[in-house]
């Protein structure tokens, strides 16, 4: 048997390419949407993708499958557990608790292990060359390393209501009914690692076993007394903020998400281009390090510097409907990134400039606590929730990044707003997203929370 993971980091999602080396056919896990890692992989290892599936409908980003499938015209199995409404609406092969995907020796045997939702599913994979008992189990977002997968998305970020409890009650009952009964030595690979906000604490070990995390997990003995009610109680609390973007997510993920098809390359625009664009409404997209950006830059143009959370904070701060223009540094790098905006359904970039040359610029410069009243204006924290209750300056109202633009309305325009995260970097792309909206009283405090509060303390 053939096993390979593959990671993203700034999604902290992993997805899985199994093969029987025996046929040489395989299987893909979970796929991200830019599925060139996934054929390159097979290629090296001569392993033709006959299959392909996933865990559950996805809502952190957008799913590879259905564009893997077509590439290589693999079979696509998807869940049909969870009721009407968490059918997939596009065609695909129908996965149902204890249904098998068999390449040569090699079976993976679907679990419905509802609870992160209520269609997931999770595989065991049986080695048949070495033995017909299962030796590992793909969890997806059901068990983590050290953590469960949420039960409350639906209600933080798909528009569901209370629809947590039976969420909870759910995993309560996989838990007991389909992860219980594993031996103690099947390895568990989960569909995350730490950073993923599709649990609260997640380990950043990349697997773990059933044995170790029924015995070490916070849950183990909640399951080990049948006590549901300090389950749930524990499994609920102090779940982070779920980015806005996840309800789109989902939406695109169960109706089939866009194919890409074969791919033409960014077309590389001329700074009088660039000027013709942006007066029909493109914005441009400056991904530059943020003390370049602060330096000079377009007017209206979203700061989202090109590092490991370019796909997150996509997802976070962009509006899918909106056309874009790229500015990075070489027509490779643009590639990149603009198949990074595809994670999480940004497909509208229509080219690239690798200078500003030709273009009016403007300083984007944050401001010192120290020259700020800060009683007198309107204190926008975007941090996340978890970190505001454990620290906040007087009078601030939180409001986390990934759900700015889907609350403009909550923002005053009629006098200056100061937005602030923990050291800098999430607010300058918030003030930039504002600004390019139209509010034109935005403050970047300077050094974020931190230094406003020393400043305070001093």
């Amino acid at each position: 048997m053939y096993f390979k993971r593959l990671y993203d980091t700034d999604l902290a999602q992993a997805s899985y390419l199994i093969g029987c080396q025996q046929n040489g056919t395989a299987v893909v896990v979970d796929p991200v949407r830019d599925v060139r890692r996934y054929l390159e992989l097979a290629r090296q290892e001569n392993l033709r993708i006959v299959a392909v599936t996933e865990t559950h409908i996805h809502a952190d980003y957008l799913s590879g499958s259905r564009e893997l499938a077509a590439q290589t015209g693999a079979a696509l199995y998807l869940s049909d557990e969870g009721g009407p409404e968490w059918q997939y609406a596009f065609d695909h092969e129908g996965l149902r608790d204890g249904s098998e995907i068999r390449l040569g020796n090699v079976v993976l045997r679907a679990l419905h292990t509802p609870g992160h939702t209520p269609e997931h599913l999770s595989f065991l994979v049986i080695d048949g060359a070495r033995t017909s008992q299962p030796v590992m189990l793909l969890s997806g977002d059901f068990v983590f390393v050290g953590d469960l997968g949420r039960p409350d998305l639906l209600d933080e970020a798909a528009g569901g209501e209370d629809t947590r409890f039976a969420g909870a009650q759910q995993m309560f009952e996989s838990l007991s009914r389909k992860f219980g009964p594993l031996a103690d030595y099947v390895q568990v690979w989960p569909g995350h690692g730490s950073g993923s906000a599709c649990g609260k604490a997640l380990g950043a070990v990349e697997s773990t076993t059933v044995g170790y995390e029924r015995h070490f997990a916070w849950w183990a003995d909640h399951l080990a007394d049948n006590n549901e009610a300090a389950f749930t109680a524990a499994l609920l609390e102090g779940q982070p903020d779920a980015p806005a973007y996840y309800g789109r997510m989902k939406r695109q993920n169960r109706a089939g998400p866009a194919l890409l098809g074969e791919v033409q390359p960014l077309a590389a625009l001329s700074a009088q281009d660039v000027l013709v664009a942006l007066e029909r409404g493109v914005r441009l997209l400056d991904t530059r390090p943020r003390e370049a950006y602060q330096a000079g830059a377009v007017p209206g143009s979203v700061h989202l510097p090109a590092g490991k959370t370019f796909e997150t904070w996509s997802g976070w701060l962009l509006d899918p409907g909106k056309e874009y223009v790229l500015l990075a540094s070489t027509p490779e790098q643009a590639d990149e990134l603009r198949r990074r905006l595809w994670m999480t359904g940004i497909d509208r970039v229509s080219g690239f400039i690798s200078t500003l040359a030709g273009l009016d610029t403007q300083p984007q410069q944050a401001t010192p606590a120290a020259e700020l009243d800060l009683s007198q204006v309107f204190v926008l924290d975007v941090r996340a929730r978890s970190e505001y209750e454990a620290g906040h300056l007087e009078g601030a109202t939180q409001l986390h990044a990934g759900r700015l633009t889907q609350n403009l309305g909550r923002i005053p325009r009629d006098r200056p707003v100061v937005v602030h995260c923990q050291s800098g970097a999430r607010s300058a792309a918030a003030v930039s997203v504002l600004r390019a909206e139209g509010f034109d009283n935005v403050i970047d405090l300077e050094g974020g929370y931190a230094a406003a509060r020393a400043h305070v303390q001093a």
